[in-house]
């Protein structure tokens, strides 16, 4: 029959074409890759115990033992700020603060420096390029110790080689020992010579890392070195720099072989770094109250130095994480 229905139409196919299906139950949210879940946790807890341990506790008793009197086979007796107050009244505490603030500018800035030059260096052509790499991470091998006292050694100012071809060409001897700018800029030459394979590493792999299309279309483009570097590569390494920068910084502020070897913080306390003044109080005074209030000073000192390196570094690696 014409017209007739060929079949039935099946139950609900006279809804509304388009109207919406049903809801659909969401699904739970598990752990990903960049949501920590309890596995997270338990793979970084041995971690984070050991920072514990190591780090935080012995911070805490350093900064309990500040505000005390103690020493060999003494009970500590709570003093207040008593060694705060004799440690900022001390001018050989603040020379000290000076000294190293100095040197330790001295040290970063110059291994930066130097260890960016090499790392362009080594980056572009250079014939004998492994060798040439091997013998500038060759001092960051030798113990620190050593390396000082070679050193020593070669720049003694009666017997030393430094000294006897100066005084070939005319110059005279190096008498460091008596001059204690000279000392402290001798202290600080060693700190780069030893440190500076770290910040050529560095800053040698980050420049692995410079797209080369990049650098041959801005040479294309007319480009020279100088555009092409302030351009192209400084932004590329400019976080592994920051981070050199941090390291560095805080580890400088630590120097002590490079002075306590050729010195011993003399004459008359003059080269003196708060490492050297620290030790001396402890190890030579047996005044642990005063040597932890000195260990606390230079924790500061050392954050409010790397205050505007963490900045920069939160800024460029951390802010659009």
């Amino acid at each position: 029959m014409d017209g007739a229905a060929a079949s039935p139409l099946p139950r609900g196919a006279d809804r509304v074409r388009g109207a919406s299906a049903p809801r659909t139950k969401p699904r739970r949210r598990t752990a990903t890759a960049t949501t920590p879940g309890a596995l997270h946790y338990a793979l970084l807890a041995p971690a984070h115990l050991l920072l514990l341990a190591f780090i935080l506790l012995p911070a805490i008793y350093v900064g309990w033992l500040s505000f005390t009197r103690t020493t060999f086979g003494a009970d500590a007796v709570f003093v207040g700020l008593e060694n705060w107050q004799r440690l900022f009244a001390d001018r050989a505490f603040w020379r000290a603060a000076w000294n190293t603030f100095w040197v330790v500018n001295a040290v970063v800035y110059g291994e930066l420096a130097l260890g960016l030059a090499l790392a362009l260096l080594a980056a572009g052509w250079l014939p004998m390029k492994k060798l040439f790499i091997a013998l500038l991470i060759a001092p960051y091998a030798i113990n620190e110790v050593s390396a000082v006292a070679m050193w020593r050694f070669v720049l003694e100012p009666d017997i030393g080689m430094v000294s006897w071809w100066l005084t070939r060409v005319g110059i005279g001897q190096l008498d460091w020992s008596a001059d204690p700018f000279d000392a402290l800029a001798l202290a600080a030459l060693l700190g780069i010579w030893t440190h500076t394979p770290f910040t050529f590493l560095v800053l040698y792999a980050a420049l692995q890392g410079v797209p080369r299309e990049l650098v041959e279309a801005a040479t294309v483009d007319g480009a020279g070195p100088a555009k092409v570097f302030r351009h192209v590569t400084w932004p590329v390494i400019l976080p592994a720099l920051l981070v050199a920068l941090l390291f560095r910084t805080i580890t400088a502020m630590r120097i002590f072989s490079e002075v306590w070897l050729l010195t011993e913080g003399g004459p008359a306390r003059m080269t003196e770094v708060l490492a050297v003044y620290l030790y001396r109080n402890a190890f030579r005074y047996h005044e642990f109250g005063l040597a932890s209030a000195t260990a606390l000073a230079m924790a500061v000192l050392s954050l409010l130095i790397a205050t505007p390196y963490l900045y920069l570094a939160w800024r460029k690696l951390f802010r659009h994480a």
